[in-house]
């Protein structure tokens, strides 16, 4: 008798395996991204998947504001760093192979240092062109993670005498993300220059350049600098002609800002009261017990078990018909499904792992416990802010809310108010992060916008407390362990109007939350 033949490693999977490759990747990679043929299809931070089944075909379904894609799934492929799935569009034979990979920047190591190494040429021959009189010197782009500083920004000095700049640069190849942290690392490079001057040199300032049309971001951000700390400029670099054009500096109101109307949430929890308890009735009881269940608009619920939403109901029209209906689906991450029959046992298998890793004491290797951490230490905030600050915690909790157009910001995390009526925003960090201060600055000035004009009022927010006329406080939580220690360097360039708090948490939060230390700089 022959013995049986290996299963391959690229044999047709069901769903419920493709379903678990896809969350195992996203965990390990939150800034995934979807390619084909070597172009970018999706950023996944922006984007939604869903795994389904029909006919006996493995479905999967990727869609953002501006492209939708549906593939038949005919093989999956994980290896170390990327997840390769074989698909065929409807009614093709030839397969295509969409890629998962770890980041949106998915050139080859030899392009990117190609690319870096001809942006530093064309940096340093545009500065002396451009600033006549003054020396380019000691421009490079080398990894120094002492001190932060990665090798897609170009760094370097620009000299008279005893005068000097500091100057950072990025390359128009590079992702829109990185793009917009160059101010970040413009701060800590201008705070090397001088520390390490040993008093030769006086540094006025620093320089950013950015490629021409992706000045929109830092130029608002560096309108809330410190002029006494550092002289702020901002340049575009024209790729094609070397041209550098000043940038000026100011409050740029052009950024697009989403701030949706306030709804009744008991209203959308009985409109859809009938597919609440259907849910409910499929749900373990230990599961059910820990979901916190919260509108995110008039029209759709969420579940969540920790931060993570796990399921979600909506409320529309049917196709064709002005009759409404509501439907659920279900998936942590990026993936969602809907919930039919077809699909069911995919629902109760994700139910009964989610219940199992998503918990405080659940290993912290296991993808479910992994994803979104800052959701889950949102969700444990949110029970009590007066953790936070005594003058928080008996106000309306905002949570993602704000959206605006940016490459890598998208909700903004909490906004309520103190006792007073003061606005105060939340930016929270599971992990490290060294754009912490920067992002939770676009947050600071855009709530402040919005107030100033009287918007958060106008759109039914915080209704009948009087709002103060005061700009919002911003305070920034993270673990204790895991705040990056460059980001109070940067939180000190801030100007001094901003009354920003930077908090840190116990590691055991999740069981335990303490704050342990303060920095701050609160105005009056």
């Amino acid at each position: 008798m022959p013995a049986p033949t290996p299963t391959s490693t690229a044999a047709a999977p069901n769903p419920t395996a493709l379903a678990r490759s896809i969350e195992d990747f996203l965990a390990g990679h939150p800034h995934a991204a979807v390619l084909e043929d070597g172009r970018l299809l999706f950023d996944l931070r922006l984007a939604s998947c869903s795994v389904s089944a029909a006919h006996g075909r493995c479905l999967l379904h990727l869609w953002s504001d501006d492209k939708n894609l549906v593939r038949t799934i005919s093989a999956i492929q994980p290896r170390r760093d990327t997840l390769r799935i074989e698909t065929h569009r409807f009614g093709q034979t030839k397969p295509q192979t969409l890629t998962f990979v770890p980041d949106p920047d998915f050139r080859t190591p030899t392009a990117r240092d190609t690319s870096r190494r001809r942006y530093l040429r064309t940096l340093e021959q545009s500065l002396a062109t451009h600033f006549p009189g003054w020396t380019p010197e000691s421009f490079r782009s080398a990894m120094d993670l002492e001190h932060s500083f990665g090798p897609a920004y170009a760094r370097g000095i620009l000299t008279r005498a005893q005068s000097a700049w500091a100057i950072i640069g990025v390359g128009p190849d590079e992702p829109p993300a990185v793009i917009e942290g160059a101010l970040t690392l413009g701060i800590l490079w201008l705070a090397y220059c001088r520390e390490h001057s040993n008093g030769r040199r006086v540094f006025h300032g620093l320089r950013v350049i950015v490629p021409l049309g992706s000045a929109l971001t830092t130029r608002a951000r560096m309108a809330w600098l410190n002029p006494a700390l550092a002289q702020w400029e901002l340049h575009e670099l024209n790729p094609s002609t070397s041209e550098l054009t000043a940038s000026p500096i100011g409050d740029d109101g052009n950024v697009s800002i989403q701030l949706p109307h306030a709804f009744d949430p008991q209203a959308a929890l009985d409109r859809s009261a009938i597919a609440l308890d259907h849910l409910r009735s499929l749900l373990p009881p230990g599961l059910l017990a820990a979901t916190e269940i919260r509108p995110r608009g008039a029209t759709e619920i969420g579940f969540s078990l920790h931060g993570l939403e796990y399921a979600r109901i909506r409320h529309g029209l049917v196709p064709g018909s002005f009759a409404r209906q509501d439907e659920i689906f279900f998936g942590a991450g990026p993936s969602e499904t809907l919930l039919d029959e077809t699909t069911q046992d995919l629902f109760l298998d994700l139910m009964d792992r989610l219940f199992q890793s998503r918990s405080p004491t659940a290993s912290a290797n296991d993808p479910l416990f992994r994803l979104q951490p800052e959701r889950w230490l949102e969700s444990v905030l949110r029970r009590d802010l007066s953790l936070i600050d005594p003058s928080l915690g008996n106000a309306p909790v905002y949570s993602q809310l704000l959206a605006f157009a940016s490459a890598s910001r998208t909700l903004l995390d909490l906004l309520t108010v103190t006792r007073q009526g003061r606005l105060a925003i939340l930016e929270l960090k599971a992990d490290d992060d060294l754009h912490l201060p920067l992002q939770a600055l676009d947050y600071w000035t855009r709530v402040r916008m919005l107030h100033r004009s009287g918007e958060i009022a106008r759109h039914g927010y915080f209704p009948g407390i009087e709002l103060s006329a005061e700009d919002p406080l911003l305070y920034c939580v993270a673990p204790a362990l895991h705040i990056h220690p460059a980001n109070e360097t940067v939180f000190h360039a801030f100007a001094p109007s901003i009354p920003w708090e930077l908090i840190a948490v116990d590691e055991h939060w999740r069981n335990d939350c303490r704050v342990l230390l303060r920095k701050r700089k609160m105005s009056s």
